[in-house]
């Protein structure tokens, strides 16, 4: 990368500067090599001086101007100057862009990926109680998720992703008197659904298909067996609907996870002994308690109830003893907005039991507004996430989804979403890619084969429109490396349609096939890599690159 290349030359300039300025360097120096926003100010920028300026005591002009005077000479580099309170300004030869074109070529689908870095991390997401339908929701948590895990797969770790099945407590006894309810009903009894419960008509399918496999005969067990066999046969069904609703949106596990294991195997009561033996742990009023206080929680958590019953939050401890005895490096849950007020607790509970809390990380998002659809029948209360993808597809659900920090709030307009026009950003970028594809059938059926790159002269790309597309191919590394760091796939989102906006305005502007046959082999190299760097893009966020496309709009 030429950035890496820069941060070079500005490293090897640091000693000599330093000795001009008669200072010491810090150990260690952190600096930014970047693109300035205006082209004025050259092609690259470093905010060094800015950096070292405060801890050796000199003004950051003065430490820009030593340093600059020290770059090392490099045929690439032509011209170097100090700007604004301290930047120091590269201006670059064009060959960096043509090397990039040529990688790109070169690695293809691995363009933009890095290395493996020989550290694994968990990311568990999802993570619905198996209660009913995924709704949108649960949709922005699954795509986040599984965006999230794309890019640490892409910049080196090894991921595993992981859907924890909770099926114990309180819910799922709802969850089970329904679906008892339903199947006794189904077989003439005038029995209701507890207000509480589940009410939605998707129950009324599960207990009809409880009564076709496992026939009549579970409502003449004992009322508790009874009841326990059809909450399982119920959750069994809700978790494959679950995840064949999941495979439709383009989301896929390693593991299940189900939170009765961790009471099966003992590794709650586990999870207690230690908060105990680390003095965390302490009896009050016939309950256990967890002294979460002592790690800026707002209150001690109950970890045993006065019917020694345990809490959702005790099997929280005992999960995290579960997956860092598998031995992962970093783990990553995904979790609503409403969550917030439990990661204080988790991370408290982790030090607590031994482990280093910034291990963990909670990743938070804000919810979802639909606008243009009614409420669905069959889900009793919300529109689920099949009925969303019946509408609008997975594409468009998934990139309108990661359209916005996670953060922030996203209005969902339906009607918006699945127009077929420029203005519809998902279409904007897929269009792009469709585009370039037929620009190269266009070349076969033309009888111009495309030439092997390296027998190509690129530097016939030197309009503007073509070097401001090379230069935005060339950020598509640092870009997935950034949204990776930053957990923020959304970024991704907007710089595949800055992607295809550069690219849409250099097919406006420049003639791809041509009479000049020379330039049409540089111009055809340039759109095939555009395309290649949007599908690269578009595969992160779990969107499809189609070949064709039509457009609704004239």
């Amino acid at each position: 990368m030429i950035e890496e290349r820069l941060s070079a030359l500005v490293r090897s300039a640091l000693g000599p500067a330093a000795e001009d300025l008669g200072v010491e360097l810090p150990a260690d120096i952190g600096f930014e090599i970047d693109a300035p926003k205006q082209k004025e100010f050259g092609d690259f920028s470093t905010n060094v001086a800015l950096v070292l300026a405060p801890r050796v005591g000199r003004s950051p002009r003065d430490v820009a101007a030593a340093i600059a005077a020290h770059v090392p000479s490099e045929p690439f580099v032509t011209d170097v100057q100090v700007a604004g309170p301290g930047f120091v300004n590269f201006w670059v030869t064009n060959t960096w862009l043509y090397d990039v074109l040529r990688e790109v070529v070169r690695q293809g689908e691995a363009f933009g990926r890095r290395p493996p870095n020989g550290r694994s991390v968990q990311v568990e997401f999802v993570s619905a109680n198996p209660t009913g339908p995924l709704h949108i929701g649960h949709a922005r948590n699954a795509v986040i998720g599984d965006a999230v895990a794309n890019l640490l797969d892409a910049t080196g770790w090894r991921v595993e992703r992981e859907y924890y099945w909770n099926d114990a407590g309180r819910q799922m006894e709802l969850f089970g008197a329904s679906v008892e309810a339903r199947y006794l009903q189904l077989l003439g009894r005038d029995v209701a659904v507890p207000e509480e419960g589940y009410h939605g008509e998707y129950l009324i399918d599960v207990a009809k298909d409880i009564l076709a496999e496992r026939g009549a005969g579970l409502a003449d067990l004992p009322a508790e067996e009874g009841r326990a066999r059809l909450l399982h046969e119920g959750a069994v069904r809700v978790l494959a609907m679950m995840r064949r609703t999941l495979e439709r949106f383009g989301v896929r596990f390693d593991t299940f996870f189900s939170e009765r294991t961790l009471h099966e195997k003992g590794e709650v009561d586990e999870a207690v002994k230690r908060l105990r033996e680390a003095g965390f742990a302490y009896d009050h009023e016939g309950a256990v308690f967890f002294r979460s206080t002592a790690f800026g929680d707002d209150k001690d958590r109950v970890l045993i109830r006065s019917n020694d019953r345990p809490t959702y939050f005790a099997a929280d401890c005992a999960y995290l003893l579960d997956k860092f005895g598998r031995g992962f490096d970093h783990l990553i849950y995904v979790w609503g907005a409403d969550h917030h007020g439990d990661v204080a607790r988790v991370k408290g509970a982790a030090e607590a039991l031994g482990f280093d809390p910034d291990a963990l990380e909670m990743i938070l998002y804000q919810w979802v507004s639909l606008t243009g659809v009614a409420m669905s029948k069959r889900a009793g209360m919300f529109i689920t996430l099949d009925e969303l993808l019946d509408e609008v597809g997975a594409d468009a659900t998934r990139f309108t989804l990661l359209s916005r920090s996670n953060d922030a709030t996203i209005e969902f307009d339906i009607d918006a979403v699945k127009r077929q026009s420029m203005e519809n950003p998902v279409y904007y970028v897929q269009y792009g890619h469709a585009r370039i594809a037929s620009i190269l059938r266009n070349a076969t059926e033309r009888g111009i084969s495309i030439q092997p790159i390296e027998d190509v002269d690129l530097t016939l790309l030197s309009t503007e429109a073509e070097l401001d597309l090379l230069r935005k191919i060339a950020e598509t590394p640092k870009q997935i490396a950034e949204a990776a760091e930053f957990r923020a796939p959304h970024r991704l989102t907007h710089f595949a349609q800055e992607l295809a906006a550069d690219f849409h305005r250099f097919y406006t502007g420049c003639r791809v096939l041509s009479d000049d046959e020379v330039l049409t082999q540089a111009r055809l190299w340039l759109a095939w890599a555009t395309r290649q760097a949007i599908a690269n893009v578009l595969a992160l966020i779990g969107v499809s690159a189609p070949d064709a496309m039509e457009r609704t709009d004239g």
